[in-house]
């Protein structure tokens, strides 16, 4: 004899929770870079600060959809930040040390 889902008990039918995985924000090595490109190319320290700005506030709202924990969020925003200010300084010693050699 087959139960219909009205004659099965309420915590029989419940889905169990699941758990959201973010791909690490500082993984994302592409996004890395090209974020640390515009912030070099960047005119004043003003410009640059503006479009931290823009940046931080696109990821924010993608963690809020997400419904990222606040602790998570500012982790995942620290990671971010840490690993763009990591890549502008490979990219300007890079830069530097591009020509030949005396």
């Amino acid at each position: 004899m087959k139960l219909d889902d009205s004659s099965r008990a309420l915590s029989d039918r419940i889905q169990p929770a699941c758990t959201l995985l973010l791909f690490p924000m500082r993984s994302r090595i592409g996004r890395i870079r090209e974020v640390a490109t515009k912030m070099l190319d960047k005119t004043t320290e003003r410009h640059a600060e503006h479009y931290r700005r823009q940046v931080t506030d696109a990821m924010m709202t993608n963690f809020a959809r997400l419904r990222l924990a606040e602790e998570e969020q500012a982790a995942q925003l620290e990671a971010f930040w840490s690993a763009v200010n990591g890549e502008m300084a490979r990219q300007s010693y890079t830069c530097r040390n591009s020509g030949d050699a005396a």
